[in-house]
Order: C-alpha cells, then sequence, then structure tokens
C-alpha cells in the first residue's frame, strides 16, 4: 500500500494581503530597530556637522553677525597659521600611543593568560581610572610633577633631568610646563583605552597554540614573534586607534601640564571658540584635525592588513 502526501490547501483570496502585511512588518523590523540610533547620528552628530561645515564658510564679526560667504580662504589662512600646533599634537599623540602600547601590551598579556585568579582584580585596576574625573586625574598628574615634589628630586640625584633636558624633553630641572610632562599625562590617561582590545584580542588566543609551538622547539620569543602578536594584530590596531584619535585632539592636558610652548591643536580651537570668540576659523581648524586624522587612520588600516577592520 502506497500513501500519498496531501498539499496543502491553497490560502484563501481574502487571507494574501494579510500574509504579505506580515511578511513586510517583519522584513521591516530591523529597520524600526535601527531607528533610534540613526536619529541620534542625525541630530547629535550630522547636524552639528553640517552647522559647523557651514560656519567654516563664514564671515562676518560677532557685533555685526556672520554669514555664509563660502570664504574657503579660512581654511588655508588656519592651516598656515596653526601648522606647529598640528605637527605638536601629531607628535605628542603618536609618542603617547607608543608609550601606551609598548606598557599596555605587557600588561594585558599577563592579565589573559598569567593572571589566574587574580585576572578579574587586575581587570578593575585598569578600569578604576574611569570612575574619576578626567580633569582630576591630570590635575593629580600636576601635583605629581610638582618642582618641589619627590619625583622631580629622584630624578635629579639620577640626573635623568639633565639628559631630558639635553634632549629637548624638559627644561632645567623642571618637569611641569615641559613636552615630557604632556606626554606623561596622555600615556596616563589613555593607557586603559589599550589596555582592553589589546586583553580582549589575546584573550581569544588559543593557549593550545603556544603548546603546539613548544613542541615544535619554538623559544619563547620565537612564539611570541611568529604566533602571539600576529594573532593580537587586531587589538594592536583598535588600541592604536582608541588612543591615538582622543590624544589628538586633547587639550586638557596641555593646558594643565604644558606652558604657551606645548598648546595642542585643541587648545586652539578651543581658544578660538570660547575666548576669541573667531567662530569660522574654529570650525575650519576642526575640520582640518578631523579629515587629518581620517586620512592618517585609513591609511593606517590598510597598511596594518587587519581584517577584522577594514
Amino acid at each position: 500500500m502506497t500513501t500519498t502526501a496531501e498539499a496543502p490547501p491553497p490560502a484563501a483570496p481574502e487571507d494574501a494581503p494579510k500574509a504579505r502585511g506580515r511578511a513586510t512588518r517583519k522584513r521591516l523590523v530591523p529597520y524600526w530597530l535601527l531607528l533610534p540610533g540613526i536619529l541620534w547620528l542625525i541630530v547629535f552628530f550630522a547636524a552639528p556637522l553640517v552647522y559647523q561645515a557651514s560656519t567654516s564658510v563664514q564671515t562676518g564679526s560677532l557685533e555685526e553677525g556672520f554669514k555664509v560667504t563660502w570664504h574657503f580662504a579660512t581654511y588655508w589662512d588656519a592651516l598656515g597659521e596653526y601648522w606647529p600646533q598640528f605637527l605638536r599634537s601629531v607628535g605628542y599623540a603618536a609618542t603617547a600611543t607608543v608609550l601606551c602600547l609598548v606598557l599596555g601590551y605587557p600588561l594585558a598579556y599577563l592579565i589573559a593568560f598569567k593572571a589566574g585568579r587574580w585576572r578579574n582584580v587586575v581587570m578593575i585596576l585598569v578600569i578604576a581610572p574611569f570612575f574619576t574625573s578626567f580633569l582630576i586625574r591630570t590635575l593629580a598628574w600636576k601635583t605629581i610633577l610638582a618642582d618641589g615634589g619627590p619625583v622631580v628630586g629622584v630624578l635629579n640625584s639620577l640626573h635623568v633631568l639633565d639628559v631630558t633636558s639635553w634632549l629637548g624633553l624638559t627644561e632645567g630641572q623642571r618637569l611641569l610646563a615641559t613636552p615630557l610632562a604632556v606626554v606623561c599625562g596622555l600615556t596616563y590617561n589613555f593607557l586603559p583605552f589599550m589596555v582592553l582590545p589589546l586583553y580582549t584580542s589575546l584573550e581569544r588566543i588559543d593557549p593550545r597554540l603556544h603548546e603546539a609551538a613548544g613542541d615544535l622547539y619554538a623559544r619563547p620569543v620565537t612564539t611570541f614573534r611568529r604566533v602571539t602578536f600576529p594573532l593580537s594584530m587586531p587589538g594592536v590596531v583598535a588600541g592604536t586607534l582608541l588612543t591615538f584619535i582622543p590624544a589628538a585632539g586633547d587639550y586638557i592636558n596641555a593646558e594643565l601640564l604644558g606652558s604657551t610652548d606645548q598648546k595642542m591643536i585643541g587648545n586652539v580651537i578651543q581658544s578660538q571658540f570660547l575666548r576669541v570668540l573667531d567662530y569660522p576659523t574654529a570650525a575650519a581648524l576642526s575640520f582640518i584635525l578631523m579629515a587629518a586624522i581620517l586620512a592618517m587612520v585609513t591609511i593606517y588600516i590598510r597598511k596594518s592588513g587587519t581584517e577584522d577592520l577594514v
């Protein structure tokens, strides 16, 4: 005996529009979920960006008012006048990023592979500075690097400041109001932004790969160079970006730990907006900084070859 499967009865004509409506609503669900985030970006990112773009091509004064005259020469004038601050910002941010990588990679490696049951405690210590205001943390460094403080006294007794002064990192027998102080502040404040991506990337590495490398008679240095570091490159790239981008636009560290000779482009933009009240120049400098960082980040990501971020 054989049985034949019966086909389901055809849908009634009046049920077809309801089925299409349910299918349409199901397809629209992801877009409805994205709508709050899209509105947030439009209101708090896209709209201010467009307003700043229009401000950068305006002319006038605060008394007479500003009008859009499409004066693109403001960009060239701003870059020609403040290019030293641009280069200084890039230099300070790059130096702080390298120091964060050098200091943060061993710490992230320790947390990922060696911390054991102390892993959560060390992670809390890394994140703990976020519970304190950025401004207060920077003011604390102003106290640490004070001229009469123990740090300066120890470095003077070891004649370290003589070497750093010869290198142009400090001035005389003091640390405050020097490039070294600004870089130290940037490094400290943005170090967690380097450690967390590195830890996330290192934690994903299977420990059995290290064991396999040892079974193949690879030395620990070779294992790190051929296995660990290449597999952690997504974390390295993410950490360097999260450190370099905010550090390049920072102005708090240069304001509190530096002098007029260490002003970064963020200090210039802040001054143009709030003190000089030259809004077109400030907006033009902001767009130049954003374009420069975007170009450098794009080139860096493509050269690094990290498929996770490209």
